[in-house]
């Protein structure tokens, strides 16, 4: 194992089910310790996301806790063989908070991706130009060159959509995110047809809540639901004034699902979502 100074969030998401899975055991960290013949900072390290851990060990800590759980074993294991594994956020690595390379990271290993927005279109449906205009707007306002990196890492973040084996995608939207003029009429229009066209698309579902439902649960939140392989690797991430927020504790997650649920409850089918983008795009 080595030493590492700064995990990815999916590294840290194998150290905390590391820890629960022991926890869920009964097992102490000493005792864990015993079992591999080794020191109980080893462990502490291994739970802390401070060092490396391999595919190998982690099937024996899962050995040891008694894990009945084979398909979560098997995630852990292949979540601990990709930590050498380069990809194309990297690149922006001290260039960007680590929040937004976690989501990359968190929808490139999705299974599914859900996601619910009220004000905003979703971030990986926008437009260049739209996202553009959003990045501009923020408080305290960003330079010239961070605009444009979040720009670029926004976009790339939407390859999970396309390409040989697409993300499936469920996106909630409000009617209020699609008549923002962010950008200007323009910009808005091209964005609404971008919506129309990925609508299309096999792999995603695009749902408004319209103006005409009324109020409804979520309305407060902005919501990145990511399916792992296995339920229990499940990550849901909120947008906060501080950044980036992950939540993947199992009662936190039940509910979130339940509220996605609630959410498509008021939402128009599909066709009649594609339908009403439509309306909206004509009227600019």
């Amino acid at each position: 194992m080595a030493p590492r100074s700064a995990p990815t969030g999916r590294q840290r998401r194998l150290a905390t089910e590391l820890r629960r899975m022991r926890e869920h055991a009964g097992v102490s960290i000493q005792e864990a310790a015993s079992m591999l013949g080794a020191d109980r900072t080893m462990i502490s390290n291994i739970e802390a996301g401070r060092t490396t851990v391999s595919d190998e060990r982690v099937r024996q800590l899962a050995s040891h806790y008694k894990c009945p759980d084979q398909a979560l074993v098997d995630a852990l294991a292949d979540m601990a063989n990709s930590r050498r594994a380069r990809h194309w956020w990297s690149e922006y690595r001290g260039k960007l908070p680590e929040g937004h390379l976690d989501i990359s990271e968190l929808e490139h290993y999705a299974t599914a991706i859900r996601t619910a927005q009220t004000v905003h279109v979703p971030g990986l449906l926008q437009t260049e130009d739209h996202a553009r205009s959003l990045f501009e707007l923020t408080v305290p306002k960003p330079s010239r060159l961070n605009v444009e990196l979040r720009v670029a890492h926004r976009m790339e973040r939407q390859s999970v959509l396309q390409g040989p084996n697409p993300t499936t995608y469920i996106g909630i939207v409000h009617e209020t995110a699609l008549r923002l003029e962010f950008g200007g009429r323009d910009v808005a229009r091209r964005q609404l047809k971008q919506l129309e066209e990925a609508s299309d698309w096999p792999n995603v579902t695009l749902r408004v809540i319209p103006f005409s439902a009324g109020g409804f649960p979520g309305a407060d939140q902005s919501v990145l639901y990511v399916a792992g392989p296995v339920r229990v690797l499940d990550t849901v991430q909120l947008d906060t004034a501080l950044g980036a927020e992950f939540v993947d504790a199992p009662t936190p997650l039940a509910n979130y699902r339940s509220l996605l649920d609630r959410m498509e409850q008021y939402a128009l089918p599909a066709k009649e979502s594609q339908e009403l983008i439509r309306s909206i795009r004509s009227e600019l």
